[in-house]
């Protein structure tokens, strides 16, 4: 195949938004970083929400350490995890970064959107950034490369089935 001469794209990092109220939105994340993982490619997942070190993948990460999941369950840990996320972003020293839950902050008004698109702006060119969350805003959604909406058809939980250990955490 040809060069058109342009910079190849597949080095380029891109922006992933992951939102809508279906369930998976964490879930993508998590299969996206074990894939990355697997390529050797190094992952944070910084969660804003997520407080139960029980679930599925915070076990996973302390057994086998495929990659690390970072969360902050302090006083006010939603800008505290907003500056961690920021920092780890620009440092540029993982390859993929996952904002689990971001839009959690930015829908109780914790953070605001315009916050969320300038971390979004600083990110380096070779860092994949994940954003997930029900309620993304369209300001970052026309930002972002690639936007998946997980839309809720049926769900066991409107028949009383509650999150079940190993599927849902």
């Amino acid at each position: 195949m040809a060069s058109s001469g342009k910079k190849s794209e597949s080095a380029k990092g891109l922006i992933q938004v992951y939102t809508g109220d279906g369930k998976g939105k964490t879930t993508a994340a998590l299969g996206l970083a074990l894939r990355a993982s697997g390529q050797k490619r190094k992952v944070i997942i910084i969660q804003f929400v997520k407080g139960d070190p029980t679930c599925g993948e915070h076990l996973l990460a302390a057994k086998y350490h495929p990659f690390e999941i970072v969360q902050f369950n302090t006083g006010d840990s939603f800008v505290q995890t907003l500056s961690f996320a920021e920092k780890t972003l620009i440092e540029g020293n993982y390859d993929v970064v996952i904002l689990d839950e971001i839009f959690i902050a930015v829908s109780k008004g914790l953070i605001t959107a315009s916050q969320v698109i300038d971390l979004m702006s600083k990110k380096p060119e070779k860092v994949e950034l994940i954003l997930t969350g029900r309620g993304a805003p369209q300001p970052i959604i026309r930002q972002a490369d690639l936007v998946t909406e997980m839309v809720a058809i049926k769900h066991p939980f409107t028949r009383g089935i509650t999150a079940r250990k190993g599927i849902e955490y």
